[in-house]
């Protein structure tokens, strides 16, 4: 698929963004999720994982984050010192609006010697009752990493949790949440595209309700040492799409990753495992949202500092992990 010629219009506005970007020492980091447009003028392009790594390495004091609100937290918290703004305060995630922090006490009165690992799909507050952040990036190695013997509770998304579990081998108590543009991804949905593209290289994220499904097929029928059932983060599949012999690839996340894996290899074949798998709230900034919000330098994040704090310390172990 080619990428659209912009308007005149689209090339003025880009123009006027890229003046606004200069003047005011910002960085744009956009997630793998959001629209073409917006992942084509960005700085950074990367999942949330690499999102925040980034964000603490940049030399620039105004950081525009172009993602959902989660994510400018995140940012926020680990970026002290640097202005962070959202273009669009409403892009919201269905994923993190499955708990809440009053959530996380309750289970921590139950368990008082246990650890609590949040996906960083959560609000801040909930990261601040957590003892570790993650991301699908570093899942594994941040549960691989924890004491053995005590309880665990990992939140919130229970298909990637099955999935450590079953991994790691670690006993984990998966709160019930889901992302619902991944749960739409399902053992159907997986079965139909194997039967279409016989010969294609399947990449999974390991949210997808199809993921046990993956895992399944990897194991039965050797699709792991044929290189053709991949489950990885969608900064990994950007990895994998590089190396990989294969020419087709389906892939079973939300469908604004395709538009970077086109770009960066135009040689090869990048399908959707739905077409329907997109998320209303990745797609909510637009160029004229960025534009606005570097004009007049809105709409700023901020998170309370004793919340920060406390978040700050399971940021701060994602980052240094895997």
């Amino acid at each position: 698929m080619g990428a659209s010629i912009p308007t005149t219009s689209t090339r003025d506005l880009i123009a006027e963004i890229d003046e606004l970007r200069i003047e005011r020492r910002a960085a744009i980091l956009a997630h793998n999720y959001q629209r073409p447009e917006i992942q084509d003028l960005a700085d950074v392009v990367a999942d949330s994982l690499q999102m925040a790594r980034r964000a603490t390495e940049l030399d620039a004091p105004v950081l525009v984050i172009c993602g959902v609100h989660f994510m400018a937290e995140t940012a926020a918290i680990a970026n002290p010192d640097k202005r962070v703004l959202i273009p669009d305060p409403s892009a919201g995630c269905s994923l993190a609006a499955t708990i809440q922090a009053a959530d996380v006490r309750a289970w921590r009165a139950a368990h008082p010697d246990g650890l609590v690992v949040a996906y960083v799909n959560t609000a801040a507050d909930v990261k601040a009752e957590a003892d570790y952040c993650c991301t699908s990036g570093n899942a594994v190695a941040v549960i691989q990493a924890l004491p053995s013997g005590v309880p665990v509770l990992f939140l919130p998304d229970m298909f990637l949790g099955n999935y450590l579990r079953k991994v790691t081998g670690r006993p984990l108590d998966v709160w019930l949440g889901e992302c619902h543009v991944h749960a739409g991804l399902t053992r159907e949905t997986l079965a139909q595209r194997r039967a279409e593209y016989p010969d294609a290289e399947f990449l999974v994220h390991p949210e997808c309700g199809c993921v046990t499904s993956a895992m399944y097929y990897a194991e039965t029928e050797g699709d792991v040492a044929a290189g053709r059932m991949q489950i990885v983060s969608t900064e990994q599949m950007m990895r994998r799409a590089r190396v990989s012999p294969a020419r087709r690839f389906v892939v079973a996340t939300e469908t604004g990753v395709l538009h970077r894996l086109r770009r960066e290899n135009p040689h090869k074949e990048f399908l959707a495992a739905r077409e329907s798998a997109e998320c209303r709230y990745m797609k909510q900034i637009t160029l004229e949202k960025l534009r606005d919000a570097l004009r007049e330098l809105k709409y700023e994040v901020t998170v309370p500092p004793d919340v920060a704090t406390r978040a700050r310390r399971a940021i701060d172990r994602m980052l240094a992990i895997g």
